[in-house]
């Protein structure tokens, strides 16, 4: 009885996985086509370092500010915070109304978006959001 409970359970990820192999067989497809197919063009000016479309000038290990860096991280914080809001909400709208769990639930992602909020505020208080 077991060993069909668990076949059951494992019959929910058979889309979950054909996405995962179309993803790579995709990502792998591209790779050997544009190998086999692309131009095989070589010289001084394909092997140049190309910087939007002008000359390059000066070194490239220039430093940058660390507001680039900052803001970087302000919008990882963000699109991690996008990608837990999508389940958390789904399974959010399953629980029972008035529930001790969904109370939990509602504690944990308003925890959760609070750190984030307490993240924008410090980097707008840094100064991230201004191009001086």
């Amino acid at each position: 009885m077991s060993m069909l409970m668990l076949a059951v359970d494992l019959d929910a990820y058979i889309p979950i996985g054909l996405l995962v192999v179309m993803a790579i067989v995709f990502a792998a497809a591209n790779l050997l086509m544009s190998h086999v197919m692309g131009p095989r063009r070589e010289g001084p000016i394909k092997g140049s370092t190309y910087e939007s479309g002008m000359d390059p000038i000066g070194s490239a290990r220039k430093r940058f500010n660390v507001r680039f860096y900052i803001l970087a991280m302000t919008f990882l914080v963000f699109d991690v915070e996008i990608i837990f809001l999508y389940p958390w909400a789904v399974t959010f709208a399953k629980l029972a109304p008035q529930s001790d769990e969904a109370a939990l639930f509602l504690g944990r992602i308003m925890f959760f978006i609070a750190t984030s909020i307490i993240a924008y505020v410090y980097a707008w208080r840094k100064g991230v959001f201004r191009w001086d």
